[in-house]
């Protein structure tokens, strides 16, 4: 790859699934994997192969089903288990990257490894050696290189490219960098390491004070040229460098960094969207690229500007990043035709299974409400796109409300074997009274952990989606469901949740 392109490592599959409450089935990874392959990303980092077996699973199934596509990538700390385990899982993919790292900072060293810098040295060189037996692509990381001292790292970096490495990623472990003090370390790494011309310089950033694209784009300018994020920026604690930022910042002040990435930036908000479905990690409003408001125009003198000339106040286009907003589109008497064209305009291709099942939920839709928007359709393929296995299906559900009364629920569920059951509940509310209800039919002990509900697009009658966590034997699931009826909304949503944990047990 030229000089000049940038390799995005993304890591929302190991990473980002770390932070709270983003954990993801095997089917929910294979989605993100296949929609960041289509987004064009150089590396897929897949999951860490020997932390549990649903980890090992996961990314053998990614490498094996996109391995021939993109670079398939494994974590695995400098110990003899973990790197073999990580060949185990990747070594049906053609492309393929173990990733091996090593604390290096002075309080991890005493602390954490209680190791000696002789020791520190020794290890690296053994372990790296050890994975580029298995495979040429090798990747080190010095865990917390930020807070490393410089000629130590230097030390270490030369070690691990001697022993195989031919990535050398420079991880702010905590977030403790500040932009300046990141763009030392690289140009330190550039100048005093020897054989550093063997291999790239990547980046690897958290945002505990909020600097974790700031401190990649300085990486980028002092010689960096791989950036490991993830969408929407999701990771732990604080998260990581978002890529959509990352990338977008590249590409629009591509006159300043006089370098590019693969990336196939109308695909940014879909894969966003994607993310957010998933793991149920909603992104505030005004996100920088993928958000909500990001193309929205409210002061006078900004809407005045706009339509005199769009770049005085937009320095991205919303197609660039495929954002879709709320152009009215079809409505009941739209037929077949134009409901296929306007979902190929939005960047969908349904099979005809697929499609015929959207186009049914576009109909019913259109019987509710009288105007359909880009974002309604985008949240009926979104619904029908991820559905779970369905153990329980909903046949009838009936609820009673209102003030001085007791609501109540009245559920009737299908098992798949074709068992029907029925309960009814109290709560402090409808939706409390049909997700007692649920939990009455389908047996299991609940915690609702969050709920959200929020409006797709504008209007008395707009959609209403509705996500929500549970935790099932201390494990979280999610679920989402959209309705013109919030409270099937939510039901919906919880009775995917339950569906999950069902399956996993």
């Amino acid at each position: 790859m030229s000089d000049d392109v940038i390799r995005i490592f993304d890591t929302t599959l190991r990473d980002g699934e770390q932070s709270p409450g983003c954990s993801m089935n095997i089917d929910e990874k294979l989605d993100v994997a296949a929609a960041l392959v289509e987004l064009g990303v150089d590396i897929i980092e897949a999951g860490f192969p020997i932390a549990s077996p649903g980890d090992f699973a996961a990314v053998k199934a990614v490498a094996e089903k996109f391995g021939d596509r993109t670079t398939i990538c494994g974590l695995a700390r400098c110990r003899q288990e973990d790197i073999d385990r990580a060949w185990e899982a990747l070594q049906h993919a053609q492309k393929k990257r173990i990733h091996v790292f090593l604390a290096t900072s002075a309080i991890h060293m005493q602390y954490k490894l209680k190791m000696a810098e002789e020791q520190i040295i020794s290890r690296t060189a053994e372990m790296v050696a050890r994975a580029r037996d298995y495979c040429e692509d090798i990747e080190f990381s010095p865990e917390d290189a930020s807070r490393t001292e410089l000629d130590f790292l230097c030390q270490v970096v030369e070690t691990a490219i001697n022993a195989g490495a031919t990535t050398v990623n420079i991880p702010d472990t905590v977030g403790y960098a500040t932009p300046s003090h990141y763009y030392n370390v690289i140009r330190t790494l550039k100048s005093q390491v020897p054989n550093i011309d063997r291999a790239v310089i990547s980046t690897h950033c958290h945002n505990d004070l909020g600097l974790a694209v700031a401190n990649s784009l300085a990486a980028v300018e002092a010689g960096a040229r791989q950036v490991e994020c993830t969408i929407n920026g999701i990771g732990e604690r604080a998260g990581n460098a978002a890529l959509e930022e990352i990338v977008m910042a590249i590409r629009t002040r591509s006159d300043y960094y006089k370098v590019s990435t693969r990336i196939n930036t109308p695909r940014l908000v879909p894969t966003s969207r994607l993310v957010t479905n998933v793991t149920g990690m909603k992104i505030q409003r005004n996100k920088a690229v993928v958000g909500q408001n990001a193309f929205a125009h409210e002061a006078g003198i900004h809407q005045h500007g706009m339509l005199q000339e769009r770049t005085t106040y937009e320095i991205m286009r919303p197609e660039d990043v495929g954002f879709v907003g709320t152009n009215l589109v079809l409505g009941k008497h739209s037929g077949r035709h134009a409901f296929h064209d306007r979902l190929t305009s939005l960047g969908y291709t349904l099979d005809d299974a697929a499609f015929q099942k959207v186009f049914e939920d576009f109909i019913a839709l259109a019987d509710k409400k009288k105007e359909i928007y880009d974002a309604d359709i985008v949240a009926l393929v979104d619904q029908r796109s991820h559905q779970v296995h369905e153990t329980w299906s909903m046949v009838t559900m009936h609820t009673s409300a209102g003030t001085g009364t007791i609501p109540t629920a009245t559920i009737e569920l299908r098992h798949e074997s074709g068992e029907t059951r029925r309960d009814a509940a109290t709560g402090d509310g409808p939706i409390d009274a049909v997700f007692v209800a649920l939990e009455r039919v389908v047996g299991l002990p609940v915690k609702l952990i969050e709920f959200d509900v929020s409006s797709v697009s504008g209007g008395k009658d707009a959609l209403g989606q509705v996500n929500v966590t549970v935790k099932v034997d201390d494990r979280t699931y999610h679920g989402q469901g959209v309705s013109t009826d919030v409270i099937e909304a939510a039901a919906i949503a919880y009775l995917q949740a339950l569906n999950k944990a069902i399956a996993e047990r």
